[in-house]
């Protein structure tokens, strides 16, 4: 089994898409004719899709934490780097982790208010 995709709801989907292909190069997948102009498909590797939603009055669940609702991706380690540059730069704070791993991670809140955790794909191992 892989992730097809996952849907993110958001009040602005071409700043939310913008944001996301800026921090993580992301790069737009072309929608189908059937599919709302405000809808961006966004590649994240592997066949694996994010797609941003515009929905009127969305608000991020205010669960979005560490222990909560949040959204795990892989990174080479030699990219981690350039995401905290990247999130720096717009003024976003990256979050350390509460729970302490072998491998880096950090977390950081999109403009959204979703969460997010960065992991070092080269170090990484499943925890048991």
């Amino acid at each position: 089994m892989t992730l097809a995709h996952l849907t993110i709801a958001t009040q602005d989907s071409a700043a939310t898409a913008k944001f996301f292909q800026e921090i993580f190069d992301w790069g737009e997948v072309r929608r189908p004719a059937n599919v709302d102009l405000t809808t961006y498909w966004l590649d994240i590797g592997k066949g694996q899709q994010v797609h941003v939603l515009q929905v009127d009055g969305f608000e991020a669940s205010p669960f979005e934490k560490e222990f909560g609702r949040h959204f795990a991706f892989l990174f080479p380690a030699a990219k981690l780097a350039t995401i905290r540059e990247r999130l720096a730069a717009r003024n976003v704070e990256v979050i350390p982790p509460i729970r302490p791993t072998p491998f880096e991670r950090f977390f950081f809140q999109d403009p959204n208010g979703y969460m997010f955790e960065v992991i070092d794909q080269d170090k990484f191992v499943p925890e048991k």
